[in-house]
């Protein structure tokens, strides 16, 4: 954290009112972001977003492939790039759904730096880990979800708090960015793991037609990364809006079974088979989708996909970032990849991880 910064930081609370208020850091995760915690005269709390604008740019709407490669990453996978006014146009949309996201209350988004309300700390994973019956809380999770995917959503976010921000389509180049992760980056972490040029064309024959299938089924509002350690508990609310959210500002327009697959493929927790059926029932009937086989079959390739793209990122975190603490989920990620493809439909998939990736690199 340089002066410049922390000058740039100062004036912004100064200019917002709450430059007299106490500040505590927050611990961070694998982003680019920091939190503060900011304490008042008056006794409440505010959240302090710090979000420096060095990320590689966000996908313009209708932007071709190749100028999304031409842009980066975060334009080939669809991510906000670390944008502040996407958090805030989110966070406008999940509360005029009658949902829970922090109510900003001060953001600059040309600095990166945003003032919102404090939702607590009592985080769903927290909860569990403390002893709380999980099930009570992933149905409210689960209610929740339903909700949101519901909820009639325009292409662009935020008119009402002066931002233009696009929902764009978690589209079939978004997703094989995401499944390209584990070739990309697995054979770094393990040196044993193969994957030949005649290999990697078939890998990207194999998602292709899963690809076309998460394509044309985004068609609901996803949060993107909805698991337990971005979800609060807010008993003092009714209904789906007990769930608090954070973490949404790479939301997408995409295929339902995505967010179910976030929450039921908890890299940082397990989720057990039992439970995670239980919940994937109450899913499909609270969404009317009971009795949907294509969806299941969705959850199922979809899911693989998902995991692939978390298994990727773990990878690239303990190689290419140096942070080997990311190194401990893998175990947990490949159990959960062998349940969704113990389905018949995704056995090619399965043989090709059986001639590529070894058993003890899948570890």
């Amino acid at each position: 954290m340089t002066a410049e910064r922390d000058a740039l930081k100062d004036a912004f609370l100064h200019r917002a009112g709450l430059g007299e208020a106490r500040r505590e850091r927050l611990a961070g995760d694998a982003s680019t972001r920091s939190y503060e915690r900011l304490s008042l005269a008056d006794g409440s709390r505010r959240i302090f977003m710090d979000q420096p604008p060095v990320e590689s740019a966000a996908c313009p709407p209708g932007a071709d492939a190749e100028t999304r490669r031409a842009l980066g990453y975060n334009a080939l996978a669809r991510l906000a790039a670390g944008r502040v006014d996407a958090f805030v146009a989110v966070a406008d949309w999940l509360g005029r759904a009658g949902l829970s996201a922090p109510r900003i209350d001060a953001f600059d988004a040309g600095l990166g730096l945003a003032v919102m309300e404090d939702l607590g700390d009592d985080l769903f994973g927290a909860r569990i880990a403390g002893g709380a019956d999980e099930g009570p809380l992933y149905e409210a999770a689960v209610q929740a979800l339903v909700h949101m995917q519901a909820s009639p959503v325009p292409d662009r976010l935020g008119a009402a708090v002066g931002i233009d921000w696009p929902l764009l389509a978690y589209d079939a180049l978004a997703l094989q960015t995401a499944a390209d992760l584990l070739p990309d980056w697995l054979p770094a972490l393990r040196p044993g793991v193969r994957i030949d040029a005649a290999a990697r064309a078939d890998w990207e024959a194999l998602w292709a037609p899963i690809l076309a299938r998460g394509e044309a089924g985004a068609s609901v509002f996803c949060h993107r990364d909805y698991h337990v350690e971005n979800l609060i508990w807010l008993p003092d609310r009714e209904g789906p809006a007990r769930v608090g959210m954070v973490d949404f500002q790479d939301a997408v327009l995409a295929h339902p079974a995505w967010d179910v697959s976030m929450l039921l493929h908890d890299a940082r927790r397990d989720v057990s088979p039992g439970l995670s059926d239980r919940m994937l029932q109450l899913y499909l009937d609270r969404s009317g989708k009971a009795g949907d086989l294509p969806f299941v079959t969705d959850f199922h390739a979809l899911g693989a996909l998902n995991i692939c793209r978390i298994i990727g990122v773990f990878a690239r975190l303990v190689r290419r970032d140096g942070r080997p603490r990311y190194e401990a989920f893998l175990p947990r990620m490949w159990g959960y990849l062998d349940l969704c493809l113990a389905d018949p439909g995704l056995a090619d998939l399965r043989g090709w991880l059986d001639a590529c990736v070894p058993a003890e690199a899948r570890r």
